[in-house]
C-alpha cells in the first residue's frame, strides 16, 4: 500500500499560525541583534575616539552617544539628585547627579558623578561628599540617561537632593529651570585641578548589549517554525498510511 499524504485544514490553519508567529519574532530578535551590534561598534568608536570637547552648543544625545567627552566648567552644588536602589559589588548605595554649567554659557549638562554607599542604619540619611568649587575640567562618557530600575509609581517632581528612582536629563531641566543638554556625563575621573571628589567610585557598569542572546532567540523562533512545518508534513503522511 502506497503511503498518501492527508490534508487536513485545523492543523494546516495551526501550522501557519505557528510559522508566521516564529518568523515574526525570529526577525523581530534578529532587528535587535542588529541594533546592538551598531551600539558595540558607537561603542568601540567612542573609546577609540580623542575626547569630544563640550562647549555651549546643543546637541544631539544620540549623536555623542557612547563618545568620550570633555567640558570645563562648574558644578551646580544646590541642585545634586540621588538615584536609589544602585548597588555596587553587593553594597547599597546611590548615584549622584549634578548639574555642570558650561564655562562662558548657560547650557548645563547631567554628570553621573559616581557611587556612594548608602547608610544601613538611617536609609534616609545622605552620604557626604565633596564638591569641587570654582572652575574644573573634567572627562566621561556621553550616554543617553543614567541607567533605569523599576518604578512602580510615576516620579515625583524633582527637587535639590531628592532620592529618586529614575532622573533624566530634560526632566532635571525642567524641574530645575536649567539649560540642560539631552544626554547624561558618566565621569570617570576626578575633577582637574580640583581632586577632591575623588573618593566617589566611578566603575560604571558596562552597557549590557547582549547581541549573542538575541540571535540565539531568533534561531529558537525560526526552530520552532521549521519544526511546526515537519510536525504537519509527517503528521500528514501518517494520517494517510493510516487510511
Amino acid at each position: 500500500m502506497g503511503i498518501a499524504f492527508r490534508f487536513k485544514l485545523v492543523p494546516f490553519a495551526a501550522t501557519v499560525l505557528v510559522v508566521a508567529l516564529g518568523i515574526q519574532l525570529g526577525n523581530w530578535q534578529q532587528r535587535r541583534a542588529a541594533q546592538k551590534i551598531v551600539l558595540q561598534a558607537k561603542l568601540a568608536q567612542g573609546n577609540a575616539s580623542a575626547p569630544l570637547s563640550l562647549d555651549g552648543t546643543p546637541l544631539a544625545a544620540d549623536a555623542v552617544e557612547f563618545r568620550r567627552v570633555s567640558m570645563t566648567g562648574e558644578f551646580v552644588a544646590g541642585w545634586p539628585v540621588y538615584l536609589d536602589n544602585r548597588p555596587y559589588r553587593n553594597s547599597s548605595g546611590f548615584y549622584l547627579l549634578m548639574p555642570f554649567k558650561i564655562a562662558g554659557s548657560g547650557m548645563h549638562v547631567l554628570v553621573a558623578r559616581g557611587w556612594l554607599p548608602r547608610n544601613p542604619a538611617e536609609r534616609a540619611k545622605l552620604p557626604a561628599y565633596a564638591t569641587p568649587s570654582g572652575t574644573v575640567t573634567l572627562e566621561g562618557v556621553a550616554r543617553l540617561d543614567a541607567g533605569h530600575v523599576l518604578e512602580l509609581a510615576r516620579t515625583p517632581m524633582l527637587t535639590p537632593k531628592a532620592i529618586v528612582q529614575n532622573a533624566d536629563p530634560l526632566q532635571v531641566a525642567r524641574d530645575s529651570g536649567l539649560t540642560m543638554q539631552p544626554f547624561v556625563v558618566e565621569q570617570t575621573a576626578a575633577a582637574k585641578p580640583a581632586g577632591d571628589d575623588a573618593q566617589m567610585v566611578r566603575d560604571w557598569p558596562a552597557p549590557a548589549l547582549g547581541v549573542e542572546k538575541h540571535q540565539g532567540y531568533a534561531f529558537q523562533w525560526y526552530a520552532l517554525s521549521a519544526m511546526a512545518v515537519i510536525f504537519f508534513v509527517v503528521n500528514g503522511f501518517r494520517r494517510g498510511k493510516q487510511k
